[in-house]
């Protein structure tokens, strides 16, 4: 069994047989985050998904730790200093075994924020084939994927509830765990929950920092 918890807005970290996975651990996640860390997984270079400083930080005190993202992510970290040696670029439709966990990437483009704001590359990863973690896209599960638990953004300046809502539908997840609620208020995420959480139904389960879920998988 994999235990998730949630560290802020986009972050979790998975745990299994002795390995933590950590997923963006970005500017606005727990400052704890990357504490135990064993591998690293980064959708994008947004500051609010990765910190440079902090991960050049933990690879300095964990001599195993090493980082799989996408390539802008890997140059990013190498002009921070990180030696290239421990950072692992990743493309759509690879497959890795990362510290004990099976991930597939997904996607390949972050979400339109406006037409005037060039795109970035953005990955989901399928960690598993049962957790959906998509980074800032509504990047589908690949058609014969059972996905578990979705990762669903929830707020973000490219983002309708809507659209949220009709993500969440398409995958079909059993639980789905709203994450990217870092830019609102308490009075915002509320409204987002009664929201989302009416449209998505049972299985919509917000986790409050440092909360954890048992995951199937592995």
């Amino acid at each position: 069994m994999t235990t998730m918890t949630f560290l802020g807005h986009s972050c979790v970290r998975l745990d299994r047989d002795g390995q933590s996975l950590v997923i963006d651990p970005g500017g606005f996640s727990a400052p704890d985050a990357l504490d135990g860390a064993t591998g690293v997984l980064v959708t994008h270079e947004h500051a609010d998904h990765v910190d440079p400083g902090a991960l050049q930080a933990a690879l300095a005190t964990v001599p195993g730790l090493e980082v799989w993202g996408p390539a802008a992510v890997v140059d990013l970290l190498t002009a921070a200093g990180v030696d290239a040696a421990r950072l692992h670029a990743v493309a759509p439709g690879d497959t890795a075994d990362v510290v004990g966990f099976s991930v597939t990437a997904l996607g390949g483009q972050h979400a339109v924020i406006h037409p005037d704001i060039p795109r970035i590359h953005n990955l989901a990863y399928l960690v598993d084939g049962t957790l959906l973690h998509p980074g800032d896209s509504f990047t589908p599960a690949p058609a014969d994927a059972t996905v578990e638990v979705l990762l669903l953004p929830a707020a973000a300046p490219w983002l309708k509830i809507s659209e949220a809502v009709d993500y969440a539908r398409s995958v079909g997840a059993s639980t789905v765990v709203p994450i990217h609620t870092g830019i609102y208020n308490d009075n915002g995420i509320g409204l987002v929950d009664r929201v989302l959480g009416g449209l998505v139904g049972e299985g919509y389960r917000r986790l409050a920092p440092g909360e954890t879920l048992d995951v199937s998988g592995g």
